[in-house]
């Protein structure tokens, strides 16, 4: 597969990351080229850390995996939804979903 249509407007790619099984958005993280390619090869997600500016296997130190499902693109091609079957938490912070700070109506 090409994967240039995914880099035309930039190196990094956003990729919402959601559980197959609920439906619920679990994180939001950003792909190059590389590691799109390793999460099509290996079944698993990688991403790219823009703080730390190195490839991640999302889960490899945790043991909170993603097993890739299915892979979308939009119609734009610059941003990317995958389902995945989540092992244990997605967020850093011990949550399930990175989502879960509602903001109240007077913040808004």
């Amino acid at each position: 597969m090409n994967l240039d249509k995914f880099f035309v407007k930039s190196n990094l790619i956003p990729a919402i990351i959601q559980e197959k099984s609920t439906g619920e958005v679990l994180m939001l993280a950003y792909m190059n080229r590389e590691s799109l390619q390793k999460t099509l090869e290996t079944g698993y997600t990688w991403f790219w850390s823009r703080s730390r500016q190195e490839l991640w296997n999302k889960g490899a130190t945790s043991g909170h995996l993603q097993k890739v499902t299915d892979i979308y693109s939009d119609c734009d091609d610059d941003t990317l939804l995958i389902t995945v079957e989540q092992t244990g938490a997605a967020c850093h912070t011990g949550n399930h979903s990175c989502f879960f700070n509602k903001l109240n109506k007077g913040q808004i």
